[in-house]
Order: C-alpha cells, then structure tokens, then sequence
C-alpha cells in the first residue's frame, strides 16, 4: 500500500473511532470532512483494510442511503447488521431504520478543530 493511502486511512480510522456507540455514519460524510469529498469509496478500501482491528467501529459505516454495503467484509454475512442491533440500531433488510436520525456527521459532531489535528 501507498504511504499516502496509508496516511488516508490512518485519518479515517481516527475519524471512524469518534462515531458514538449507537449512531452511524457514511463513507462520504467521512471522506468529505477529511477534505475528499469525491473519496468516499477510498474511505469504503480502508474499511476493509481495517478487518480484524477492533480498535476500528467499522459497522457503524455505511452508505449514505443507510445500506450495509460493507456487511460482506465480516466474518459471516450478518455480523456488520448483528454489531449494531447490539448498540440498539435497527436494521432492516440491510438498511438502518432511522437512518438520519442516527446519522453522525462529522464535520458537524467534530468541527474544524479535529481535522486540523489529523
């Protein structure tokens, strides 16, 4: 991997790490607020470059439809959906019910000040 891509992704899991246990957010959300608006399937390859680092909420990451597009990248089919309905997120048919009113923006939740420290 790029040490560019590497750095991207190091921002995105940082980024990731402050979404709260029971909300969401989206691969764009993200990618705008790191400043790549056009990125958000750049912020989808270091969701799945994460696999296996716990330190990294990677279910709380979906589609900005509220879809569970990564589910595939964890073990088993319906353990993206599973970690969430634990956090109390309701997922139906792949979809989180209430998407926006569990939705976590983080240009709006973090501000400027935690992209200038990235």
């Amino acid at each position: 991997m790029k040490a560019e891509n590497q750095n991207f992704f190091e921002k995105v899991y940082a980024v990731v790490r402050k979404i709260p246990y029971g909300r969401v957010s989206s691969y764009g959300a993200i990618a705008g607020y790191l400043g790549a608006r056009r990125s958000a399937r750049m912020v989808g390859w270091a969701m799945n470059a994460c696999n296996g680092r716990e330190d990294v909420p990677a279910h709380r990451v979906v589609n900005r439809k509220g879809v569970l597009t990564g589910k595939f990248h964890f073990e088993g089919t319906n353990l993206m959906q599973q970690l969430l309905e634990n956090e109390g997120v309701e997922v139906r048919e792949n979809q989180v019910v209430n998407f926006s009113n569990l939705f976590w923006d983080p240009s709006v939740e973090l501000g400027e000040k935690f992209a200038e420290e990235q």
